[in-house]
C-alpha cells in the first residue's frame, strides 16, 4: 500500500518518550510506511517531561493561536514541531500551559491520577483534529495509540461527520492491556455532550475506567490492532459481539509488512 495519507496519533513516540511497546511501535510503523511511499503525519502530547531543548522543539506559528472550548472554557492551543533523528519525519506536539506544562504525564508525584486527565484527553483530541483541518490535509487512515486518544474516533464519526477533511477517513486503533488505576473524571460525559454529541454509546462513560474507554474507542473505530497477547474476557467478548475487524498481536520487530497488509486488506479497500 503506497500513496496514502496516514495520520499517527499517539501518547508515546521514541525518542521523545521512553522506550515502551507503544513508542517503539509508532516509530517503526511511521518510518516504514513513509519509506514505501506514504505521506505521514504524527501528533503527540507535549508532556512537560519532554526536554524541548534536547529535542529541538519549536513553535509552528501558522498552526498555533486558536482557542479550543473545553467544558465551556477557552483554552489556547500551541503547536510545536520536532524531527525524528535519522528520519525525514516531523512530529507535531499539542501543547497548552494549563494541561501539559506540569512535569508529569498522568499522575502526580504521589501516584494520584490527575483529576483533569479527561479534559487533557479532550483538548488533545480537538487540538489534533483542528490542526489537521488547518493543514487542509485529508487523512485516508488515522492510526491511534494510547488511552489519551480515546475520543478521536468518536469526534471523527460524530462531531466532524460532515467535515470534508474526514469524510472518507478510516480509523485504526491499537489497544493495550496496560490499565490505569481508577477512572477519568465522571463529568467527562457532560463535557462531551456540551459539544452536541448524543450517541447512545456515551453510556459507557458513566464509569470511565480503562477498559470501558477501550470499548468506547473500539466501537467508533474501523479496525483494531492488538498490542498485547492477552486481554480481559470483557474486551474479547466486546470484540466478538461487535464483529470488529482485528489484527492479532505481533511483536514490534514483525509489524512493518503486517501493518501494511492490514491497512490494505481491512481499511484501504473501503477507501477505494
Amino acid at each position: 500500500m503506497t500513496g496514502k495519507r496516514i495520520l499517527y496519533v499517539s501518547s508515546d513516540l521514541f525518542p521523545f518518550s521512553s522506550e515502551n511497546p507503544i513508542s517503539l511501535s509508532v516509530l517503526k510503523a511511521t518510518k516504514f510506511m513513509q519509506s514505501i511511499g506514504n505521506d505521514i503525519r504524527i501528533f503527540m502530547p507535549r508532556f512537560g517531561v519532554i526536554n524541548e531543548r534536547r529535542h529541538q522543539l519549536h513553535e509552528v506559528i501558522r498552526l498555533s493561536g486558536m482557542n479550543l472550548i473545553i467544558n465551556e472554557m477557552d483554552r489556547p492551543l500551541l503547536i510545536k514541531v520536532a524531527s525524528i533523528p535519522d528520519a525525514r519525519l516531523q512530529v507535531y506536539f499539542i501543547d497548552n500551559e494549563e494541561y501539559f506544562k506540569r512535569k508529569a504525564i498522568y499522575e502526580d508525584k504521589n501516584g494520584n491520577f490527575f483529576s483533569d486527565n479527561d479534559e487533557r484527553a479532550l483538548f488533545f483530541t480537538k487540538g489534533v483534529l483542528e490542526s489537521v483541518r488547518k493543514l487542509n490535509w485529508r487523512p485516508d487512515i488515522i492510526h491511534i495509540y494510547g488511552w489519551i486518544t480515546t475520543f478521536i474516533p468518536l469526534y471523527i464519526k460524530e462531531f466532524y461527520k460532515n467535515d470534508p477533511v474526514y469524510h472518507n477517513t478510516k480509523i485504526v486503533t491499537s489497544i493495550y492491556n496496560k490499565p490505569f488505576q481508577g477512572t477519568l473524571n465522571k463529568d467527562i460525559l457532560q463535557k462531551i455532550k456540551l459539544d452536541g454529541i448524543k450517541s447512545i454509546k456515551l453510556k459507557l462513560l458513566e464509569n470511565p475506567d480503562y477498559f470501558n474507554l477501550i470499548k468506547f474507542c473500539m466501537y467508533f473505530s474501523d479496525a483494531i490492532i492488538k498490542g498485547d497477547l492477552s486481554f480481559p474476557k470483557e474486551i474479547e467478548d466486546y470484540i466478538e459481539k461487535n464483529k470488529l475487524l482485528v489484527l492479532k498481536y505481533y511483536p514490534v520487530d514483525k509489524i512493518e509488512t503486517v501493518y501494511q497488509q492490514f491497512y490494505q486488506e481491512t481499511v484501504s479497500e473501503q477507501i477505494n
